[in-house]
């Protein structure tokens, strides 16, 4: 297979330029200028080594607290950062210090400032792959930790340099994504300067998934963007940084890239799979939930941080009918609760009718054995997916948990899921919160569905696998629900061996009881995950910076459509405005 790159490669940040005022349009190619230049008499390699955290000899910029330039602090290992005063205090406390040490230790800087943070911190990890680069959608738990502490240049400086690679032109067999593509990751890179053997300059190199297992786009990187600059805006109160131009101008890009025109009925993101938190095959492809619930929340943050000008006012008309739109086929179509799946087995098939009541023909017989008696009498869930004479059963937890962050759910919905998760608490949370799906595809199902895949076999990885990462969006939701108790449980379970167990990317099992057969350790979005958790317990007011209200003129609409869709209440009456849905 082969790969083109259109730009010079690697990207050329110019190290001295000023992240000041943005200019407008969008971002073409390298950006000019030389790096800073670093003499050593050794010539550093050109990726610096992440099991010695970034730490470069040639390369090597301390701040005030002796922190290198590339993750790491010293000589120090990760596991290596207990003392015995801290082994001699509670055990929450410790493990709360510990991880505020892994993070720090864990950030990746630039030309000398903080622009991120890599995946993992693994001393023991000879092949890292891709853990040493700093991820778009692993970085947003370490930001939003940095935002709670106060330290915002860090989530500003990553917001920037991000948006500088926007829109670097790439191609993969001859063909480039749409403009406006965020990268999957980017890693700061060290190169020797073209005609002087001892000069050198750092470079952002950039992956938007063409480097990737399996050569898959990340839709969910320009989301997490958008959310993220907004969380940094209402928690520093600067605002500049959003009303930049170039900054619109990367909204505005992600968003028409988002809201384009297809060949799709639904007002869902139409993506392939592995194109999220679940970067392998397992069976999302389609409008899986996860996307939903991630556009629909950037989509408000986004409509609530445009400027209001000439250019823009189209883009806001359509980003108000996507989310009327979205927010109605959500609610309406993935919802399942005890009544709803009564309802599907009941379903009559083959309805040819504007009036039809199973609209996706839905057969009876997809509803799985298991489902029938896990369904709890009170609780409900957002199904995984849904597409024509198919609906994805599993519970996948970052989509319902964010459905409620962003208001996707409505406030009976949110509550539902709440109570489903307290219900099934054995299943979904067990010894380690919290499985990423429910259930496991196992035999056959497994098989086909995943193509056999070694790393997502069932209870493992992504297939039923157990993440600890998830604790943080579990506590905004539960702290916007007003019921933290649910999330400080979570906590609880975490605590008890999560900073023992060396803060594993995942674990396997049913019950989350191993550490994952290919875990990474010391994952930091796993400590970042649980420092989020604890900061927001301890303060719930700051969780307003992730959540979205309802929207009143959203409420209407879908009262309005509600009505039309009703057959007791559509004869003789005429509506004033429709909506795709």
């Amino acid at each position: 297979m082969g790969f083109a790159r259109v730009a010079a490669a690697p990207l050329h940040l110019a190290c001295s330029a000023s992240l000041g005022a943005g200019a407008a349009g969008p971002r073409k190619g390298g950006v000019s200028g030389r790096g800073r230049r670093a003499r050593s008499p050794p010539r550093p390699s050109s990726a610096p080594d992440s099991r010695a955290h970034h730490r470069d000899a040639g390369l090597e910029i301390r701040d005030a607290d002796g922190r290198s330039a590339n993750g790491g602090a010293g000589a120090a290992t990760p596991h290596a950062h207990a003392s015995r005063s801290h082994r001699r205090r509670a055990p929450r406390a410790a493990a709360e210090d510990e991880a505020w040490g892994l993070l720090r230790e864990s950030v990746v800087r630039y030309c000398g400032s903080p622009v991120g943070t890599i995946a993992a911190c693994d001393p023991g990890d000879a092949t890292p792959l891709n853990y040493d680069q700093v991820f778009i959608r692993d970085f947003v738990p370490s930001g939003v930790a940095f935002l709670l502490k106060g330290e915002y240049d860090i989530v500003r400086n990553f917001i920037l340099h991000t948006l500088q690679l926007q829109s670097w032109e790439k191609t993969m067999d001859c063909h480039s994504p749409g403009q406006g593509l965020m990268p999957t990751s980017f890693k700061v890179r060290v190169i020797p300067i073209e005609g002087d053997d001892d000069a050198i300059e750092e470079v952002l190199d950039p992956d938007f998934g063409e480097a990737a297992i399996g050569r898959v786009a990340p839709v969910d990187s320009g989301l997490w963007w958008i959310i993220l600059l907004r969380a940094y805006g209402k928690c520093s109160g600067d605002l500049s940084v959003q009303e930049r131009i170039d900054v619109q101008t990367g909204i505005k890009m992600i968003l028409k890239l988002c809201l384009a025109d297809g060949f799709d009925m639904f007002p869902t993101l139409l993506v392939t799979d592995g194109s999220c938190m679940i970067d392998r095959r397992m069976g999302i492809h389609g409008h899986p939930l996860e996307i939903q619930a991630l556009f629909y929340s950037a989509l408000l943050c986004a409509r609530e941080m445009l400027t209001l000008e000439e250019g823009s006012a189209d883009l806001i008309r359509a980003l108000n009918s996507r989310l009327i739109a979205l927010s109605f086929h959500i609610r309406e179509y993935y919802w399942l609760d005890k009544r709803k799946l009564n309802e599907i087995y009941r379903y009559k098939t083959e309805e040819y009718s504007h009036d039809a009541v199973n609209k996706f023909n839905i057969y009876p017989d997809q509803i799985p054995s298991w489902l029938v008696e896990w369904i709890p009498p009170k609780g409900g869930y957002f199904i995984g997916n849904l597409q024509p004479a198919h609906m994805d059963f599993r519970f996948f937890s970052l989509g319902n948990l964010w459905s409620i962050v962003s208001s996707l759910a409505t406030t009976h919905q949110s509550h539902a899921i709440l109570d489903l998760i307290e219900a099934k608490w054995s299943d979904l949370v067990a010894e380690m919160p919290m499985k990423i799906c429910y259930p496991a595809l196992e035999d056959q199902e497994w098989k086909y569905i995943t193509g056999s895949d070694p790393k997502n076999t069932p209870w493992s990885y992504h297939n039923g696998g157990s993440w600890p990462t998830l604790l943080w969006q579990l506590t905004v939701a539960c702290i916007k629900m007003n019921r933290p108790e649910i999330a400080a449980r979570a906590v609880e379970v975490a605590e008890r061996r999560i900073a023992t167990d060396k803060w594993p990317e995942y674990y396997d099992t049913k019950r989350g009881r191993f550490i994952g057969k290919q875990s990474r350790l010391f994952q930091t979005w796993s400590i970042a995950g649980y420092l989020v958790a604890k900061l927001l317990l301890d303060k719930p007011d700051k969780s307003r910076i992730l959540w979205n209200n309802e929207d009143e003129e959203i409420v209407n609409a879908l009262n309005l459509m509600a009505d039309a869709s009703s057959p007791k209440r559509r004869r003789g009456r005429k509506l004033l405005k429709t909506y795709i849905v």
